[in-house]
């Protein structure tokens, strides 16, 4: 599963990437992360199972939880 999320400046994605941080180092959970300007993707898969299990889906879940006040009008 993947999600590119998209900012005004470096700075704004970089934020947002250490929330998503702080919020993959609670689930033990071991996403692959790329940053670049204006830009973060979040690429979510189990390395175990060779697929999709639900704890990728809490993790999608609170990514996007991360995302909605970087979506509110400055």
């Amino acid at each position: 599963m993947e999600r590119r999320y998209t900012f005004q400046d470096f700075a704004q994605a970089l934020a947002f990437a250490n929330k998503v941080g702080a919020v993959v180092k609670a689930e033990s959970h071991h996403p692959d992360l790329y940053l670049s300007y204006g830009k973060y993707t979040l690429e979510i898969w189990s390395h175990k199972t060779k697929g999709l299990t639900e704890r990728d889906f809490i993790l999608a879940a609170k990514a996007e939880q991360k995302f909605i006040p970087f979506c509110a009008p400055t």
